[in-house]
C-alpha cells in the first residue's frame, strides 16, 4: 500500500491521478493534497479521498480551508505555506510524491522529496529546467526514484534501458525523439500568429491541459522546457535530442538506438496512462483509458516550423548556454505568458520578451536554491520591464 501525496491536486494532472488511485484501493491511499487557492475544490477533493493532511499554498487560505474541512466533517489536518508542502514532502506522511503544482513554484517541494528518498512522480518539468543540478544532486543524495510523468518524458523512460539517468555514458542511444502535436496555430505563419487571443492558444486539439502550459504548447515552449529536461532527467546531449511534430498524439515519443533500431512507446493521448506507470512501476495496472486499436492508425511525422515558433531554439539556446540560463529562460516565459493571457502582450511579443531577458542577463553557475531563486526574481524583473516597454 502506497502513501501518496498529490501536490497540485487541483489542476488536470491531479485529477488524472485522483482517478487512477480510486480505480485501486488496495494499492494507493491518498495521504497529501494541496492546492494553490481554490480551497472549495481542494475540500470536496478531501470529502472523497480522505488524506490525513490538507496544504494551501497561500497561507491567506487556510482559514477558508479549514472551515470548508469542518463543514464535511473531517479529521483532515490543514496546513500553508511553502514549507509546508516540503515539510509534507519530507516526512512520513507519504512514501510517494507527484509533484504537479505549476511553474517554478514547484521547485522547492520537489527537491525536498528528492533529498528525502521518496519515489518522485515528476510533472513539473521547471524543476528539472531550473535546477537540473539540484535535482540531479538531490536525488543522489536521497537515493530515491524519479519516474517523469509527462508523457513524452514518461514514454522515453519506458523505451529507455534500466538505470537510464545517464544515457550518454552507456553509449546505446543515438538520440531522444520528442513528439509534439503542433498545437493550435500547426501550419499558421507568423503573420496569422500576430492578432491570436489567450482563448485561441488554450484551445489545444488533443489535451485538456491548464492555461500556462496550453499557451507553452500554442508557442512551442512547452517542446523546448522537454528538450532541456530530457537532458537533466536521462544525460543526453542537447544534439542528441530531437523534436518531431506528430498531430495525432499517438506516438509519445521514440528513442533511437546505435543499432538503427527505434523503440517507441504508443498511447491514447490521455495523462492516466504514464500516471498509472509511475504509480505502479515496475509492474502495469488498469489506468481506465480507451484502448487503442493498431488497425485504425495512420501515423505523420513532420519537422517543426523553429523559424515561426522561435521558442523552441531559445530554448535549445540557453541549454547551451549552460548554468543558470534555462531557470532565466523559464522565469521570462512564466513572466511573458502571464501576460498575454492578461492581455498585456501580443502572442508574439512571448518569444520576444524570452529573447531580450536571456540577452541581458549572462548565465551564471547553479550553486543553490537561494542564490537561484533571486536569479529567478531577477529574470522576472528584467521580463516584466520589457514588457512594459513593448506595450
Amino acid at each position: 500500500m502506497r502513501s501518496i501525496a498529490i501536490f497540485g491536486a487541483t489542476g488536470s494532472i491531479g485529477g488524472s491521478a485522483l482517478d487512477v488511485i480510486a480505480r485501486h484501493p488496495d494499492r494507493f491511499r491518498v495521504s497529501v493534497l494541496s492546492a494553490h487557492r481554490n480551497v472549495e475544490a481542494l475540500a470536496a477533493l478531501c470529502a472523497r479521498h480522505r488524506p490525513e493532511l490538507a496544504i494551501v499554498a497561500d497561507p491567506e487560505r487556510e482559514g477558508a480551508l479549514a472551515s470548508a474541512l469542518e463543514e464535511y466533517d473531517l479529521p483532515t489536518r490543514v496546513a500553508s505555506g511553502p514549507f509546508a508542502l516540503e515539510q509534507a514532502a519530507s516526512d512520513a506522511t507519504c512514501d510517494t510524491v507527484i509533484a504537479a503544482i505549476v511553474g517554478a513554484a514547484g521547485l522547492c517541494s520537489t527537491l525536498a522529496a528528492a533529498r528525502a528518498g521518496k519515489r518522485l512522480l515528476l510533472a513539473n518539468k521547471e524543476s528539472a529546467v531550473m535546477a537540473g543540478p539540484l535535482l540531479r544532486s538531490a536525488l543522489a543524495e536521497g537515493n530515491g526514484e524519479l519516474i517523469p510523468v509527462d508523457s513524452e518524458h514518461n514514454a522515453l523512460f519506458q523505451c529507455l534501458p534500466p538505470r537510464c539517468n545517464d544515457v550518454d555514458a552507456r553509449g546505446e542511444v543515438r538520440r531522444l525523439w520528442l513528439t509534439a502535436s503542433g498545437g493550435p496555430f500547426r501550419g499558421r505563419t507568423r503573420g496569422q500568429l500576430a492578432g491570436v487571443t489567450p482563448e485561441q492558444a488554450c484551445a489545444h486539439p488533443k489535451w485538456r491541459m491548464g492555461r500556462k502550459i496550453s499557451v507553452d504548447s500554442a508557442t512551442l515552449m512547452n517542446k523546448g522546457l522537454e528538450v532541456i529536461e530530457a537532458h537533466v532527467l536521462f544525460g543526453v546531449a542537447e544534439p542528441a535530442i530531437e523534436v518531431v511534430v506528430h498531430p495525432q498524439s499517438t506516438v509519445h515519443s521514440l528513442v533511437e538506438y546505435v543499432d538503427g533500431s527505434f523503440l517507441a512507446q504508443l498511447g491514447q493521448p490521455d495523462m492516466r496512462t504514464a500516471l498509472a506507470h509511475a504509480l505502479a512501476w515496475p509492474e502495469r495496472i488498469e489506468a481506465g483509458v480507451a484502448l487503442l486499436d493498431p488497425r485504425t492508425l495512420s501515423l505523420q511525422f513532420e519537422p517543426p516550423d523553429a523559424a515561426t515558433f522561435r521558442c523552441l531554439a531559445l530554448a535549445r539556446q540557453a541549454l547551451r548556454a549552460g548554468g543558470d540560463a534555462p531557470a532565466l529562460l523559464n522565469a521570462a516565459n512564466e513572466e511573458a505568458v502571464a501576460a498575454f493571457l492578461e492581455g498585456r502582450l501580443p502572442f508574439l511579443g512571448i518569444e520576444q520578451v524570452i529573447e531580450s531577458a536571456l540577452n541581458e542577463l549572462p548565465p551564471q553557475p547553479v550553486v543553490d536554491v537561494g542564490s537561484l531563486v533571486e536569479r529567478d526574481l531577477t529574470a522576472r524583473r528584467v521580463a516584466a520591464r520589457i514588457i512594459r516597454d513593448i506595450r
